[in-house]
């Protein structure tokens, strides 16, 4: 997570010039001028136990603060760590770097919802996570029994910031925030003694295109001196042109239609025999005769329009006059509030299968996401819970779950590329997997997801230049984070324990 509040922020501000690439420095400061002094820096360590994937487990757990400074040696950012790493150590074990998206999003999503060894409990149904106190369980779908686990809070999330005068250009981007994630996954190395250790990195939603930028830092610029052995996309964004419905951009209305039909048919508006049967009827028309309609924009025939304006009604649960209005383009937020207006009801956006009632029925889209608001305080509460009274990190810092500062202050070019009005970095998963025959990308997507469509994943990363034969899709019967639903947290954390062992 997420790709949700401060992706929509950052995404519509005008895009800026990327600041000089930043130096991660680790020798001494200058002598020449006096930096100034670190901020103290917190290492906690409790040493727990558990039973993950049906093996008992002793393990490290480590809240950690991690100083990056300039090239002058001014401290400039403080980034904290939380690893979980099976004892006695052993250094033929897989290490897992995992991180969430926004950006400004904390890892407490993946952290407290899916694989570290707590989790908390909420509601499996797509139902309001309530009023505390919010449940932490023991998680046994956590990925302990077979790999260890180092989660990144970026700089501005969860409790990591910038210190005092650091320009937020420095992190706050594309290219910046991959070199300090990368920088510090390099220390981790180092500091665990785990260079020659199998090595996979995953992120969730914005973190999926921070894995490629990452990937890129490790593999194929600065020192291209980590080998990777798997990248684990969940709820993958990596070609942003296909989730921006602007006058002319037609994949916008593509990739989503999938997405439209899944919902319509959970929501009883569509009949068929599955989802999996709705969503291949919907593939194979979107990418046929619904493009095609939409490319001849204007010279569309009369008939022609009219047969896919009513393949489009049965696929969605639309009404044919609401799409001929529309002129057969429905953006998602439109989706959000027609599918169920009759019943008086929204959709969500991050898991469409979660419904809420707004303030009136009027309106043209919704006031909010039912399926954000619906859980965002348990896993609040759980990680703070978690990390200060288990793991005892004191800071009076708030956690940032969902930071918007990041979000404002992003830096959505990548340098030597141009004018980049079309973001896409996909092509950076390409080129890693080219040049490290070794290394396999995982996919997981939920079918309820509209932030970060299936269809756009499949669309992004099956183009030219990514090698097929090591790319493997996984699906689920829920959304953006379809760990929140109890069965298929299970089967993510069966198939990513699969694709871990299958190196």
């Amino acid at each position: 997570m997420k790709f949700a509040r401060s992706i929509a922020l950052a995404a519509t501000a005008n895009l800026a010039i990327i600041s000089a690439p930043v130096a991660f420095a680790q020798d001494s400061p200058s002598t020449e001028k006096s930096a100034p002094a670190s901020p103290d820096l917190q290492v906690r360590t409790r040493d727990l136990s558990g039973t993950f994937g049906g093996q008992r487990v002793d393990f490290r757990a480590t809240i950690k603060e991690n100083l990056l400074s300039g090239d002058d040696g001014k401290p400039e950012a403080v980034i904290v760590t939380t690893s979980y790493v099976k004892q006695p150590r052993d250094t033929s074990r897989p290490v897992f770097f995992l991180f969430n998206g926004g950006p400004g999003s904390g890892s407490v999503w993946l952290q407290m919802g899916a694989f570290g060894p707590k989790r908390v409990a909420i509601p499996s149904d797509a139902k309001d996570d309530g009023a505390p106190p919010y449940p932490l369980l023991d998680n046994p779908d956590s990925l302990l029994d077979v790999a260890d686990l180092v989660f990144i809070d970026p700089p501005g999330t969860g409790f990591s910031y910038l210190t005092e005068g650091t320009d937020p250009k420095k992190y706050y981007g594309l290219e910046q925030d991959a070199r300090a994630v990368a920088t510090i996954i390099r220390r981790w190395l180092n500091d665990n003694g785990r260079w020659n250790s199998p090595k996979y990195l995953g992120g969730e939603s914005y973190g999926t295109t921070r894995t490629a930028m990452v990937a890129r830092e490790l593999e194929g610029e600065t020192y291209n001196d980590v080998g990777l052995n798997g990248l684990v996309l969940i709820s993958t964004i990596l070609d942003f042109a296909g989730r921006e419905p602007t006058p002319g951009n037609e994949m916008a209305y593509i990739v989503t239609l999938p997405n439209m039909a899944a919902a319509a048919y959970y929501h009883g508006k569509v009949d068929a025999p599955s989802v999996e049967a709705i969503v291949e009827e919907a593939r194979q028309f979107a990418i046929g005769p619904f493009a095609t309609a939409l490319l001849k924009g204007q010279d569309l025939p009369a008939d022609e329009r009219a047969a896919v304006r009513a393949e489009l009604s049965r696929l969605t649960g639309l009404s044919e006059t609401y799409l001929d209005q529309a002129d057969l383009r429905v953006t998602d937020q439109r989706f959000y509030k027609e599918l169920l207006r009759d019943r008086g009801l929204t959709i969500g956006r991050l898991d469409s299968r979660y419904t809420g009632r707004d303030f009136d029925n009027a309106g043209e889209t919704p006031d909010g996401d039912p399926s954000f608001y619906g859980i965002d305080a348990g896993y609040t509460a759980a990680i703070n819970s978690w990390a200060r009274e288990t793991l005892g990190f004191e800071t009076d810092r708030e956690y940032q779950s969902i930071g918007s500062e990041p979000g404002r202050n992003w830096q959505w070019t990548i340098s030597g590329r141009g004018r980049s009005a079309y973001l896409n970095v996909a092509p950076y998963i390409g080129d890693a997997m080219r040049q490290n025959s070794g290394l396999r990308t995982f996919v997981a997507q939920g079918y309820y997801d509209f932030a970060t469509p299936f269809f756009g994943a499949e669309y992004s990363l099956k183009r030219t230049g990514i090698p097929q034969d090591r790319v493997e899709y996984h699906y689920y019967d829920a959304g953006h984070m379809m760990y929140v639903r109890d069965e298929d947290r299970a089967k993510l954390s069966r198939d990513i324990r699969a694709f871990i062992r299958s190196r």
